[in-house]
């Protein structure tokens, strides 16, 4: 503990918009006093630590991987089975789509690409809204509640009679389902080293392809089931109340599993829980700060990195929103039938499987996610490309090329793991998560309508317009390469000026990653 005599010289990068009592505290040398004081400034991390007197605990290297073990072992498993329900449960849609709910409730005209859209209508309302709430609410619990809710509102499909109906659930959908991407990049960043986070995002990310395979072979299964013995109800209604109750319980499961951060962990012994805090302290990030900061709003909206995340969530997800809800459709545009577009659809799965996991962990092995990821956005020109120039009378070539196009998603989660790893201060991180969502939503909400019934089969100008969107993303992605490059050589120069200073426990005050000097943004 420092004493109040002794004083801290602070540069001007690191001064900039730094609260007054936390700039008060830190020229005074008092940091951690004025800490508890003032609790809201410090990051939860601090109040576990506030009996150690400053002291960094030493971590051995078995002791490590003995935590990140256990880690994994307790979170990565329930991570990754919800956050493949969350893209199981939106892309149930495209199943019923060859299964007869157009005509059961009588859809005609635009109708489905509304249905397409409003789900992100839904999410995009949500999304600032949930964001702080994941800051204010208790993160494992109020994530719980989403994925339970959202679980219900599928189910009550079931029960839909008519196109109202259905745009009802699609819009609440949304609103359930927008907590949780921006609350899994939160965990992500809380239990996990940069060096560690890119291979845990790629492999809960991953479970998008295993939900595509899994969701698939039940709805084929489901429909050639009652296509031979017939059902009480239309096959379409008897999806999405299996897939429904099956996020139910898998919500309840995530409820007592899900720890709100390192400090009520149950699986956790009392002293694991602070070798838990901090094994993450080199992330510069702290676990969390339930207290909103203003000047990091502003700090996050004047960002030029936060509108590069921005500019290609929504670039990049006009492509997806069009394939997501149209790839059932697509694939019977090839010249198949309606059970054979959902059981073709599968290995797309599986080559988003393999992109997300390989790229995450070289992506990780190389320090470098961002020139990494670009493979997968190569690869998915190169696959519509094919879609586009092959005649129709190919089919088996332009399925092919819908297959390479699954490889899409890997810059995305790329950056998605990058808002964790190089935003810092938890309210500039949870608006950074929320805009760059919102950027996902409104993508997924233009993305369909370049799908107009008129273009069947062919789809020709939805095709290009996707060509034309990947090749802005990958310029994006030079562009942030390029920006974090230079970010962390004018941080290099701060940290080796002679009046620099490292603050004891630095890395738990809160600071953004631009006020931090120690801060490393990742590549």
């Amino acid at each position: 503990m420092n004493s109040d005599n002794e004083k801290h010289a602070l540069s001007p990068e690191l001064e900039k918009d730094l609260p007054a009592p936390l700039a008060d505290a830190i020229r005074r040398g008092s940091i951690p006093d004025e800490l508890l004081k003032h609790s809201h400034d410090a990051d939860e991390a601090m109040k576990a630590f506030a009996d150690n007197q400053g002291q960094v605990i030493e971590i051995d290297e078995a002791t490590n991987k003995r935590l990140l073990r256990r880690i994994d072992w307790n979170l990565m498993p329930i991570m990754c089975v919800v956050y493949g329900l969350n893209y199981l449960d939106k892309t149930t849609i495209s199943y019923a789509s060859v299964m007869g709910i157009q005509k059961d409730i009588g859809l005609h005209g635009s109708n489905y690409q509304w249905l397409g859209s409003m789900f992100y209508f839904g999410y995009i309302a949500a999304e600032y809204p949930t964001a702080r709430l994941l800051q204010k609410l208790p993160l494992g619990k109020y994530s719980a509640f989403n994925i339970i809710m959202w679980g219900l509102t599928l189910a009550c499909f079931a029960a839909v009679k008519n196109f109202a109906g259905a745009v009802a659930i699609r819009f609440f959908l949304g609103v359930f389902e927008a907590a949780v991407t921006p609350g899994f990049a939160l965990f992500t960043s809380q239990w996990y080293t940069k060096k560690e986070q890119g291979t845990r995002v790629g492999i809960w990310f991953s479970f998008n392809g295993f939900a595509q395979i899994f969701g698939g072979l039940v709805a084929y299964g489901i429909a050639r089931g009652t296509a031979l013995h017939g059902s009480a109800i239309a096959p379409w209604k008897i999806v999405f109340l299996v897939t429904g109750l099956l996020t139910v319980a898998v919500g309840t499961i995530f409820l007592f599993i899900m720890p709100d951060n390192q400090l009520n962990a149950r699986w956790l012994t009392k002293g694991d829980r602070l070798l838990a805090i901090e094994r993450v302290r080199v992330n510069q990030q702290g676990i969390g700060n339930k207290h909103f900061k203003m000047y990091q709003l502003k700090e996050a909206f004047l960002d030029p990195l936060t509108w590069a995340f921005v500019f290609y969530a929504l670039v990049a997800d006009i492509p997806n929103g069009g394939i997501s809800n149209f790839f059932s459709l697509l694939i019977k545009s090839f010249g198949y039938t309606s059970e054979q577009s959902l059981l073709y659809g599968t290995p797309g799965g599986v080559v988003e499987i393999v992109f997300l996991i390989v790229c995450g962990y070289l992506g990780d092995k190389l320090n470098n996610r961002l020139l990494v990821c670009t493979s997968g956005l190569i690869t998915a020109m190169i696959g519509m490309i094919l879609i586009v120039a092959l005649p129709l009378s190919n089919n088996g070539g332009r399925l092919a090329g819908y297959y390479l196009t699954q490889a899409s998603p890997t810059p995305f989660v790329a950056l998605l793991s990058l808002v964790a790893s190089n935003v810092a201060g938890y309210t500039k991180k949870t608006t950074v998560a929320a805009l760059y969502l919102i950027g996902y939503c409104a993508g997924n909400i233009i993305g369909p309508q370049t799908f107009r019934p008129k273009d069947a089969p062919r789809y020709v100008p939805a095709e290009i317009t996707i060509i034309c969107c990947w090749g802005f993303c990958l310029l994006d992605i030079l562009f942030i390469y390029y920006w974090c490059r230079r970010m962390n050589a004018k941080k290099a120069q701060i940290r080796a000026a002679p009046d620099y200073t490292k603050l004891e426990n630095q890395e738990w005050l809160d600071l953004t990653d631009k006020e931090n000097a120690e801060f490393v943004y990742t590549l």
